[in-house]
């Protein structure tokens, strides 16, 4: 795990900030780096003393060169290196997951079944390797990394090409004797065979908690390799006639990893779907860990005084000038020592020079929530309203109220759901319970915040029965709301039923009159998924997107006044719930994304613009005339809305990562989305990025008020500063 940066670390390599240590041995140190975009990366370094001689350089250029062989799909991505650098460095992605020595000292041996995943996806490595003529020659289980979507090999230190031996004085046993092959204990040539015989140790090792020859010092080690019979038990029995085959002395004897692996793995399935829940859980923390590590560094070890106190000598009546002078002389010197020891006092006492200002990985303001609680079983992410001075988060059995400056939770209020809430100028509105409908009515509430309670609204909306989970409050606009309400049984998954009516109405919450309705198509049993994503009324018109089936989606228009569809087009995206965004719409037009960004007449759907296929956008925001989405492998992009031009694009180029699931948050000065782990903080006039916040968030919301962006995902509701 990492640790605190020494004194003597340096602050960067590269373009690379250094966070804090992972580790450090005989040939360098691996630090946790951040790069200005803040993408995290491992990063390799050379000991000074070892890049002295030329021969240590040569092997660290042929090991980034092995890892670019390997690639990102079995090991760790190349981000950048410089071998010729004063400190040789190796910067590659920072893998989410822990050794497999780790792995197993924290929980154990593996199960039979990931011991042969973990084995068909190392055999998939090496042979990506042998193929380009590179042989590891160090695979063990501290060089194997798990992830939930399959082991990566690290660390090709000693790697070199097949049949080259330049860098290795003959006789000379270079590996790890606990995994070594027999022909490589003897200094001997060591192909690809010799990579099968260490990856039978390294499964032999994941499926007992130790390696087939045992352990000791060095030289027993070699010996056992090369005459002793591995040691297999505790293998499970199934394994143990392939490993012993893998171990034989001979190299000639050994399988192939393309043999090898069709004896090992079917192939069916996901790897995360054959590791251990204890095992995807350490994945799973480490992901979110890596994120929350705030660089730090010691001080530098403190410099003795040296000697704490001078004594001088008894003083003597009638002193001669030779006592004086030594008297002063002692005086002195005990001035000096005490000088020292103030100084050294008031550098500890004094307040630290002010740092500079944090600008990337910024923790949260702060966080609300825990593990699973704001998944709404089938329902989704819940969604904060800001109303009151609050935010509120509609929880179902509970309403709970926010302080937007700390988060903490104030009241534990009356019963809502989220997709059942709006909020409008600063207040919150729900369905409610019709106390006088007798179950066949739903009535408009709202909070009055001077009696604290939940108040029924002149509106209320008959045939409608408010146990029917799915009911929706759509949108409020000029004093009308909009709903989608079901009348019938209450399914008992509380879902939906076929026998159930459901109807679109318009309402008016000044008169309390239903202004129209309009039907709406059933829904199967067991569909959990709501009649509409998003709804929002402009230009006269109600611009919805509605599920008219499960997971197929429609934009759909229809006349305020009336309730009749004015035009209806397909809404094809990967993520369907990503249009649970605010939709992006003026007087004019509607703004999609998806495989292209678009833009359709609000009078009748037609197309005015569309940029060009091949690359994915998110649903986009218009803000003060301009319209900005996040394009995949891009970035934030700011485009005109009346022509489709690209106004600017962010200035990046670590946007592999962009997160096109959700629109981007815009501000005053800088606009707000998600790359990777962090939510970025991109300038508006400079058009690049300012700021970078730790988030595990995949939904965000806007208070203006507040003055915040909302992060949502299953375990918190987080805060960042909306500037």
């Amino acid at each position: 795990m990492p640790t605190p940066l020494t004194h003597d670390d340096p602050v960067a390599l590269g373009p690379y900030r250094l966070i804090a240590r992972l580790g450090s041995g005989g040939m360098g140190t691996v630090y946790v780096a951040r790069s200005a975009g803040g993408r995290t990366v491992a990063l390799k370094t050379m000991h000074a003393g070892i890049a002295a001689d030329p021969a240590a350089r040569v092997r660290f250029r042929l090991e980034v060169d092995a890892a670019r062989v390997i690639g990102d799909r079995f090991g760790a991505r190349v981000m950048d290196a410089d071998p010729l650098a004063e400190t040789p460095w190796l910067a590659t992605e920072y893998v989410l997951g822990p050794a497999l020595d780790e792995a197993v000292e924290a929980g154990g041996p593996l199960p039979e079944q990931s011991v042969r995943a973990l084995g068909a996806g190392l055999c998939s490595a090496l042979g990506q390797l042998h193929r380009s003529d590179v042989v590891h020659r160090d695979l063990k289980p501290s060089n194997i990394l798990v992830t939930a979507y399959g082991p990566k090999v690290i660390d090709f230190g000693i790697a070199r090409a097949i049949g080259d031996d330049r860098l290795t004085r003959a006789g000379a046993a270079v590996g790890t004797p606990a995994f070594m092959s027999p022909e490589q204990a003897t200094g001997q040539e060591h192909d690809a065979a010799g990579d099968v015989f260490a990856l039978a140790g390294v499964l032999v090792y994941a499926a007992t908690g130790h390696g087939p020859f045992g352990s000791g010092q060095a030289a027993d080690l070699l010996y056992r390799v090369r005459y002793a019979e591995a040691d297999l038990g505790g293998v499970p029995a199934a394994l143990v006639p392939l490993l012993a085959r893998c171990l034989a002395k001979e190299p000639g004897e050994r399988p192939t990893t393309a043999q090898l692996a069709s004896r090992l793995h079917d192939g069916v399935g996901e790897f995360a779907d054959h590791l251990p829940d204890w095992l995807l859980a350490d994945i799973a923390r480490r992901a979110a860990d890596v994120w929350r590590v705030v660089p730090q560094r010691l001080p530098a070890p403190a410099v003795e005084a040296g000697p704490s106190e001078v004594t001088a000598p008894p003083a003597r009546r009638g002193r001669s000038r030779r006592g004086f002078l030594a008297g002063a002389g002692a005086v002195a010197v005990t001035a000096a020592v005490g000088g020292g020891i103030w100084s050294y006092r008031r550098r500890d006492t004094t307040p630290p020079a002010k740092e500079p200002r944090q600008t990337r990985n910024i923790a949260p303001l702060w966080q609300y929530g825990g593990r699973g609680s704001l998944e709404m079983d089938w329902w989704g992410l819940i969604r904060p309203y800001r109303a009151n001075g609050s935010i509120w988060l509609p929880m179902n059995a509970t309403v709970k109220r926010l302080d937007p400056s700390d988060g903490r939770s104030r009241q534990l209020l009356f019963e809502g759901n989220w997709w059942q809430a709006a909020a409008v100028n600063d207040r919150l509105y729900l369905l409610g319970q019709d106390f006088d409908g007798q179950g066949r009515s739903m009535a408009i509430v709202t909070w009055d915040e001077e009696q604290s309670y939940a108040r029924r609204t002149s509106t209320r909306l008959a045939d409608a029965a408010y146990v029917i989970k799915p009911n929706q409050l759509l949108c409020i606009s000029d004093d009308v709301v909009y709903v989608a309400a079901g009348y019938g049984k209450e399914a008992e998954d509380y879902g939906f039923l076929p026998s159930q009516t459901w109807t679109l109405r318009a309402a008016d919450l000044k008169t309390g009159k239903t202004l129209w309705t309009k039907p709406l198509p059933k829904r199967p049993a067991r569909s959990h998924r709501l009649h509409f994503l998003a709804a929002k009324v402009v230009g006269g018109r109600l611009v919805t997107l509605q599920e008219v089936a499960d997971k197929k989606v429609h934009l759909v228009v229809r006349d305020t006044g009336s309730g009749s569809v004015l035009w209806d087009t397909p809404y094809d995206v990967e993520d369907i719930d990503s249009l649970r965004s605010e939709i992006a719409a003026d007087g004019s037009r509607v703004y999609v994304g998806g495989d292209r960004l678009r833009a359709l007449r609000l009078s009748d759907g037609s197309q005015v613009w569309a940029t060009e296929s091949g690359r994915r956008y998110s649903p986009p925001t218009l803000k003060k005339g301009v319209l900005y989405t996040v394009g995949k492998g891009v970035g934030l992009t700011a485009v005109d809305p009346e022509r489709g031009t690209r106004l600017w694009t962010e200035a990046t180029t670590e946007a592999e990562e962009a997160y096109t699931g959700w629109q981007p948050v815009i501000g005053n000065r800088y606009a707000y989305y998600k790359n990777g782990f962090q939510l970025r903080a991109v300038s508006l006039t400079a058009h690049d990025i300012a700021l970078t916040y730790q988030t595990d968030a995949v939904q965000f919301h806007a208070d203006t008020r507040s003055g915040l962006v909302l992060g949502v995902d299953d375990d918190f509701l987080s805060a960042y500063p909306l500037t």
